[in-house]
C-alpha cells in the first residue's frame, strides 16, 4: 500500500496550481490524467485584469495578477522554462464614445493601473479609432506550461495516467486501489457532473470554441489584439483567434456557426486573406456569480473540490488554490465569496 498526503483529480489550472501549492510545502501526492485535453489545456492563456467589454475590473484583480506573477517564478524553478508571455492586450476600440469611456474609466482609482491613457495604432489591421492597451496584461505560455509539468510529475512518479474510478474509493479507510490516501481534491472541470460526491455543485458549461489561421500579412507579434475575440501568433506560425462563449451548443463536436462567428469577427479588422488551419473547442465550468467554488464535502471530510473556474481560469486557479491549501492544511475559514457552503 502507498501512503500519500493528497490525490488530485484533474489535470487542468485548478489542479496544476493545487499541486504546485503541495511541492511548495513538501506534500506528497498523485494527479490523475486522463490524457484528453481539458479546456485549460485549449485555452487561450489570457492574463486580463479588465473586462473589455464594459471597461471594468473584477473582485481582487491586482491580488490575482500580484500572486501569478510571484507563483511563476516559483514554479519556473523546478520546471525549467518560463511562461509569461510580454504580450500586452490592445483593445481595438469602435468609435470615440468607447475612446471617452477609456479615458474617464482610467481616472478611477480601480482602473487607473490598468487602463493605459495613450492610444496607438496598429499595423495590418483596421483600427481607424485606434486601441487601448491594458497595462499588466500578457500570456501563459500554455503549451509549455502543461508539457513542462506534466514531465515534471511523470519524472518525479506523480502523474497517473488513468480516469479516476469512483467505484474503487472506499471513503471509510482513505483508501483508493493501492493508495492510503489523506485527502482527495476534486479538480474535474465539467466532469465533476460524473462525480456523485460533488456532481450537484452549480456549474454550468459554457462552450468555446477557437481557430487556428495562417495570415497572409503577419499582425505585429509583441501584443495581443483584441476586438470580439483575441488575436496573437502561436509558436508554429500560426495565430489564434477566440474564443466563443456558448451555454446553448454544448455538443461535444464542432459547431459550425460558432466557426463563421470566429471567421466573421476576424475579417472584421482584419483586411487581408487567411486560412483555417485548426479548429479546437472546450468545456469551461462557469458559475452564476462568477466565483470560482472551493469547499470541503459536507460528510466526507477529507474529499474537497476546487471548480468552477470560468473564463479566468489561470487567476482564479492559481490564487485559490492557497486558499484551498491553507484551508485544508492551517483550518482558515476560504473566503465566503467562494466558499462551497454559500449554495446551502
Amino acid at each position: 500500500m502507498k501512503n500519500i498526503d493528497y490525490i488530485i483529480v484533474g489535470d487542468g489550472y485548478a489542479a496544476l496550481f493545487f499541486a504546485h501549492q503541495l511541492i511548495k510545502n513538501n506534500k506528497s501526492f498523485a494527479i490523475f490524467s486522463e490524457g484528453r485535453k481539458s479546456a485549460s489545456q485549449v485555452s487561450a492563456g489570457i492574463i486580463n485584469p479588465v473586462v473589455l467589454k464594459k471597461f471594468t475590473t473584477f473582485w481582487m484583480a491586482q491580488e490575482q495578477i500580484n500572486f501569478l506573477k510571484d507563483t511563476l517564478k516559483e514554479i519556473e524553478v523546478y520546471s525549467g522554462g518560463s511562461y509569461l508571455i510580454d504580450a500586452p492586450i490592445h483593445r481595438i476600440f469602435h468609435d470615440e464614445n468607447e475612446q471617452k469611456l477609456w479615458l474617464k474609466k482610467s481616472e478611477t482609482e480601480e482602473l487607473s493601473s490598468f487602463l493605459n491613457k495613450n492610444f496607438q495604432s496598429l499595423d495590418k489591421v483596421l483600427n481607424p479609432f485606434n486601441t487601448g492597451k491594458v497595462n499588466q496584461s500578457a500570456r501563459l505560455d500554455v503549451n509549455g506550461f502543461f508539457t513542462d509539468l506534466f514531465t515534471y510529475y511523470e519524472k518525479k512518479s506523480q502523474l497517473v495516467k488513468e480516469k479516476f474510478d469512483y467505484s474503487k474509493l472506499n471513503t471509510s479507510e482513505s483508501i483508493y486501489k493501492n493508495i492510503n490516501y489523506k485527502n482527495i481534491v476534486f479538480c474535474e472541470g465539467m466532469g465533476v457532473k460524473e462525480n456523485p460526491f460533488f456532481a450537484d455543485i452549480p456549474v454550468i458549461p459554457n462552450k468555446g470554441h477557437h481557430i487556428k489561421v495562417q495570415l497572409s500579412e503577419p499582425v505585429p507579434e509583441n501584443i495581443t489584439i483584441k476586438k470580439k475575440h483575441f488575436l496573437f501568433p502561436t509558436h508554429n506560425g500560426l495565430y489564434f483567434y477566440g474564443g466563443t462563449y456558448d451555454r446553448e451548443q454544448l455538443h461535444h463536436y464542432v459547431d459550425d456557426s460558432a466557426v463563421e462567428q470566429l471567421v466573421n469577427g476576424l475579417s472584421n479588422f482584419y483586411p487581408s486573406d487567411f486560412e483555417i488551419k485548426e479548429v479546437n473547442f472546450g468545456f469551461r465550468p462557469t458559475v452564476k456569480d462568477r466565483r470560482p467554488i472551493v469547499g470541503r464535502h459536507p460528510q466526507n471530510k477529507n474529499l474537497y473540490v476546487f471548480n468552477g473556474l470560468g473564463a479566468r481560469g489561470i487567476l482564479n486557479g492559481c490564487f485559490f488554490s492557497k486558499s484551498l491549501y491553507d484551508f485544508i492544511e492551517e483550518n482558515i475559514p476560504l473566503p465566503i465569496e467562494v466558499d462551497l457552503d454559500r449554495f446551502k
